[in-house]
């Protein structure tokens, strides 16, 4: 697993969104997806806020992740532990469980770390929808 440069574990949850929203990527071979970014596809496994109706039931429910796990502030020393897990979890998910049927996002470069650092705001963000 392979942390951010410079520390750097968040970006925008607000991109993260669309990350999550969007299936693209490692599934067409049309000229589109030389030009066009993957998506993580999250809702199709995981339940992250209670906007979209339509979500996976495969992983479990990410809804209030960052708020159950006692996140109020993403920079506090506080956090750093779930900060790290979150971000091996998305990097390679494997490297806790090996049958893990959750991408290894990072580890086979699906998802570079910018956005995986706007997953991570999602996730744990207070103002993103997972948390509200």
């Amino acid at each position: 697993v392979k942390f951010p440069a410079g520390g750097r574990f968040f970006g925008d949850w607000r991109a993260g969104e669309k990350l999550a929203q969007s299936g693209r990527g490692l599934t067409w071979t049309d000229a589109s997806a030389a030009t066009s970014s993957n998506g993580g596809n999250c809702y199709n496994c995981h339940q992250l806020s209670k906007a979209e109706l339509s979500y996976g039931t495969i992983g479990p429910s990410l809804y209030h992740y960052g708020r159950n796990r006692g996140v109020t502030d993403i920079a506090s020393p506080a956090a750093q532990p779930i900060v790290e897990y979150t971000w091996i979890r998305i990097y390679n998910a494997k490297a806790f469980a090996a049958c893990s049927t959750m991408p290894r996002f990072g580890h086979e470069g699906m998802l570079d770390t910018a956005q995986i650092a706007d997953l991570m705001s999602l996730l744990l963000d207070p103002k993103s929808p997972v948390n509200q």
